[in-house]
């Protein structure tokens, strides 16, 4: 007979005790797909602005607070979508009082933060996991497995202008969902960056290019605008006889592959779902099993730091 601890056989039983910090545009989507998971419950929330915590508690039916730690004790794990900025101290707090936290994108701000808060959940036994989407994306999943050593990568991401997520630019913001993809595909360092960047309507870059040259010849080309009149999210994936065209945001895949004296196209066939509720049901499954997230700490700092010298190489020559 397997032995099983006694906190783990209470944790499979109960639902998992949840509570979102930041109830903005996502955070208010975070806590609205909790209460449509099973195998958890959404007990708080928490916000400093007192009038959309009210709103959403009052349409949650759940208690909402003004100081995060009050909900020390009455929860298990915490979604935060708190700006950037505030990512480490309340991830910190969370983590230092034994509670699993997902940490929407961008991870923190600094690397030294990321890795503060990597050591911090590895020291008490916790699950950190980053809020990177596209990973639980139907379309990405239907692909995958048929994904094999890309030599050419091209990422569009492009939306209006949000007025959210403006303390940082753009490729933090957006551009990011990419370069975490693109780093799982490739499996090879980065040799060679060349990036350029604007900023238009805030003090940041909001329109972004990168080209990624990696270590086993292949390249990825990625760009992203927060200020663009057309939304669009999409990635094409050259390998040898082989191209995919993925549409994130219709949920589309099509594979066109080289026969003899002609190509040949398939559209995959694939299950729409909300990725967002693929995503924190993923992170509630972790926290049940204690497995390690798709997206960990450690998987998202590497993507961070990809993300943060493309931002600086744009800076740097924005100054100069």
């Amino acid at each position: 007979m397997t032995f099983v601890e006694p906190f783990a056989i209470i944790l499979f039983m109960n639902k998992v005790k949840v509570g979102v910090i930041g109830t903005g545009y996502l955070g208010s989507i975070h806590a609205k797909v909790y209460k449509e998971i099973p195998d958890c419950s959404l007990e708080a929330i928490c916000d400093t602005d007192r009038k959309t915590l009210d709103s959403i508690s009052r349409e949650l039916g759940v208690l909402g607070y003004s100081d995060y730690r009050q909900l020390y004790g009455k929860v298990d794990a915490v979604s935060i979508a708190t700006p950037t900025r505030m990512h480490f101290k309340v991830a910190a707090d969370f983590l230092n009082n034994k509670i699993h936290a997902l940490v929407e994108k961008p991870f923190t701000p600094t690397l030294e933060e990321a890795d503060s808060l990597i050591k911090i959940a590895a020291d008490n036994g916790l699950i950190l996991q980053v809020g990177h989407i596209e990973r639980f994306n139907s379309a990405f999943n239907a692909t995958k497995k048929i994904i094999k050593d890309p030599k050419f990568i091209e990422c569009h991401r492009l939306s209006s202008f949000p007025n959210r997520s403006l303390d940082v630019g753009v490729v933090l913001d957006i551009m990011i969902h990419d370069i975490d993809i693109i780093l799982g595909l490739v499996n090879s360092p980065v040799a060679k960056m060349e990036s350029v960047g604007v900023n238009i309507l805030t003090h940041f870059e909001d329109i972004a290019n990168a080209r990624l040259t990696f270590k086993n010849g292949c390249v990825a080309n990625l760009t992203a605008s927060r200020v663009s009149d057309e939304t669009m999210r999409k990635i094409r994936i050259f390998q040898e006889n082989t191209y995919i065209s993925l549409d994130y945001k219709n949920a589309q895949a099509l594979v066109y592959r080289k026969g003899f004296l002609k190509i040949t196209k398939e559209s995959l066939p694939i299950e729409k779902e909300q990725p967002l509720k693929k995503e924190l049901e993923s992170f509630i499954g972790c926290v049940r099993e204690n497995k390690e997230p798709i997206v960990s700490g450690r998987v998202a700092r590497e993507a961070l730091k990809c993300a943060l010298e493309i931002q600086n190489q744009i800076w740097q020559k924005n100054s100069s």
